[in-house]
């Protein structure tokens, strides 16, 4: 129930003025994005996909600049033309989804694809959706629009001559665009052997153009309810902008997905191999000085391998302390222990590693007699690391392996 003498609180009003200051968010995920293909792009400058996605996202973060109410009286302003805004504006939206059109057809038939179909495609993209530009201009040129609006041209000048036609053009130009995308999109999610970073792209990519569609569905019914003489003009100013935000979040982080998903999964993947050999590492710097030398600027795969080389370093002259009768027993204990024979493998080699470094502690320079074979030494170091981060196992292992055999009675 209001309160007399209450300014009465529109909805769609206050929905605007939200789009107006939260349009932003959009724009800084698209600029974060470029930002993150950016390096990628500029490495790899002569690869024509990357280079596009570059300019679709510039393109999109381009819209969204130039869409904000603030940017449109700007722009309005400096020209000293009402509403130059809108030409400009759905020129960069069309010329947004004609980008995307190609860029799909070309992504998902491949760069190596020369083939008359999907040049021809190519073709009549480039030449509708710029001949669509074209045609916006011309008919600004001939509608007549004093009245500056910054939220709602669209329904304003619904039954305006040329501008209304201007509108209706654009609306079919993106509506066409965001069908054929999408279409593409999902069929392409549905082939096997789809990388799942990309797979999952995809899907971001065909949830965010799907949201177009329901973009174009509140615009062309408020339009076309001004058509009618009725008022829906909340559909095109409180409903359609946060739309078009969400979209353009999906969009974003479809684009982004299969490169930074795949990047992070890579270096989470050299990070966890890193730590899963702190205890090896640990252990053989027990046995040989301070191990590998901290360097600031250096690259964590190259950590990793330093860490590598350390360890397989020290293991080396460490295996003449091993012997092979040893492991074999430590070896028949982790069996007998329940354990698989691989993990049983890498315990028993944990077991006489130790031993081998205590023999080296009590007499550094002795040559050790051991007769192990170090290869599979060398190549098992994770699993022999895993297993010393279990030193309960690993007490027990000992603890059998250091128990005589008992001798089993024979019975005739």
């Amino acid at each position: 129930m209001g309160i007399a003498g209450a300014p009465t609180l529109d909805p769609a009003a206050f929905v605007g003025e939200l789009y107006g200051s939260f349009i932003w968010i959009p724009t800084a995920i698209l600029v974060a994005a470029l930002a993150i293909k950016l390096p990628t792009i500029i490495r790899l400058w002569k690869d024509p996909l990357l280079r596009a996605v570059g300019g679709l996202l510039l393109l999109a973060c381009c819209v969204f600049v130039f869409v904000a109410p603030a940017t449109i009286a700007w722009v309005n302003r400096i020209t000293g033309v009402p509403n130059i805004s809108a030409p400009w504006v759905y020129s960069l939206l069309t010329a947004f989804c004609g980008s995307c059109l190609l860029l799909i057809i070309a992504w998902r038939n491949g760069l190596s694809d020369r083939s008359v179909s999907t040049r021809r495609a190519m073709r009549w993209v480039i030449t509708l959706y710029s001949g669509v530009i074209v045609a916006l201009w011309v008919l600004f040129a001939l509608a007549d629009a004093p009245v500056e609006r910054v939220r709602d041209l669209d329904t304003y000048y619904a039954n305006t001559p040329f501008m209304r036609e201007m509108t209706v053009l654009y609306l079919v130009a993106h509506c066409v665009a965001v069908l054929i995308t999408s279409k593409l999109i999902w069929n392409w999610v549905r082939t096997d052997g789809l990388d799942a970073w990309l797979r999952w792209g995809l899907i971001f990519l065909g949830a965010g153009y799907a949201m177009n569609l329901m973009f174009d569905a509140a615009k062309f019914t408020a339009v076309a309810a001004r058509w009618s003489g009725h008022d829906l003009d909340w559909l095109n100013t409180g409903v359609a902008p946060p739309i078009a935000c969400l979209s353009a979040i999906l969009i974003a982080v479809g684009f982004i997905l299969p490169h930074s998903g795949q990047y992070l999964h890579d270096r989470w993947r050299v990070r966890l191999a890193h730590h899963e050999l702190r205890p090896l590492y640990l252990l053989m710097r027990s046995v040989n000085g301070p191990g590998v030398p901290f360097v600031l600027h250096s690259t964590q795969e190259l950590r990793l391998i330093r860490r590598e080389t350390f360890i397989r370093d020290v293991l080396l002259p460490l295996a003449q302390h091993i012997e092979a009768d040893q492991q074999r027993r430590a070896y028949d204990a982790a069996l007998a222990l329940g354990l698989d024979p691989a993990p049983a493998k890498a315990y028993a080699a944990a077991v006489t590693i130790q031993d081998a470094v205590d023999a080296r502690r009590r007499s550094p320079d002795t040559t050790g007699t051991g007769d192990q074979d170090t290869t599979d030494l060398l190549q098992e170091i994770y699993a022999v690391s895993r297993a010393l981060r279990r030193p309960d196992v690993l007490a027990a292992v000992r603890a059998r392996t250091a128990t005589p055999a008992r001798s089993v009675p024979v019975h005739e």
